[in-house]
């Protein structure tokens, strides 16, 4: 075989081999493309997750079935199947957790049954409007939350307390409490959400040498930086109810309670919390 057959055998070679690979990748590209996708998606789920958890949790609860009389379920069949049809949004559920994220919310949509944190009742968390959060983490956030619209299902959302509400008067006459009523109203109001399971504010079970705020009411209020007007422990816990940042615990910050128990609970109600509180040592 002559030089130049040989050159051109090789180059017809090297174009058939070149060819094969390029058809093998080709073939396999949409696959490829595929799971770079799914690998993409379930880290930006994965990150939603940790941002969820420290911005979002305290409100919307830490699986995100919502804080009653505070802020709505997400986790929630309604608001995958129903929520934007009642608002009126045209756009896709994802860009509407991207724009309520990053706007927040000055009012309420529903102040009667969640009233947030009063105003605004959701505060913006993208920095483009004083906010956190960058444009991405917004988005990891949106995927987390729609992470939940497969699986999620109806929360049933407690109905609030009948009868004359408790009020803000901390001297007031209340009731025998049942210390086993308050418990089961401390969970259903979200209350253990945020002192119990995952505390963002004073935890009330016992720890360590840390006694539980049964006992710690007994002596909370006679300290020197306590700044309320309470004069027994059954005042300092109903104080600490109904007017959460008139005293704010060292090391917690102001504003992460809602204000407005005092609205929503009867004065049974309130003697059940009390009781049960008082029973945590």
């Amino acid at each position: 075989m002559s030089r130049v057959n040989l050159q051109i055998l090789l180059g017809a070679l090297m174009i058939l081999v070149t060819s094969v690979v390029v058809l093998f990748y080709g073939l396999n590209e949409e696959q490829r493309m595929a799971e770079a996708v799914h690998i993409q998606q379930a880290r930006a789920i994965e990150q939603g997750a940790a941002l969820f958890e420290a911005q979002c949790s305290r409100c919307h609860g830490t699986q995100g079935l919502g804080i009653p009389s505070l802020c709505p379920p997400l986790n929630d069949r309604y608001f995958f199947d129903q929520r934007l049809k009642d608002v009126g949004w045209s756009g896709t559920q994802e860009d509407y957790i991207v724009a309520t994220v990053s706007s927040g919310r000055l009012a309420s949509t529903r102040p009667g049954q969640f009233p947030g944190q009063g105003t605004p009742a959701m505060p913006a968390f993208s920095d483009n409007y004083g906010g956190p959060l960058r444009d991405d983490q917004v988005r990891n956030l949106a995927a987390f939350i729609m992470n939940w619209s497969e699986t999620a299902t109806e929360v049933v959302v407690p109905t609030p307390p009948t009868g004359p509400v408790v009020g803000t008067d901390i001297t007031k006459e209340l009731p025998e409490g049942d210390a086993t009523a308050g418990e089961t109203l401390a969970t259903s109001l979200g209350c253990t959400a945020c002192h119990i399971t995952t505390p963002t504010g004073p935890a009330w079970l016992p720890s360590g040498d840390t006694p539980g705020i049964g006992e710690r009411a007994t002596t909370e209020y006679t300290q020197p930086e306590y700044t309320g007007k309470a004069s027994s422990p059954e005042q300092y816990l109903f104080e600490a109810i109904v007017d959460p940042n008139v005293f704010v615990v060292s090391g917690f910050a102001s504003g992460l309670m809602p204000g407005n128990y005092g609205a929503t609970l009867t004065d049974q109600n309130m003697a059940d919390l009390i009781a049960y509180l008082l029973s945590l040592k």
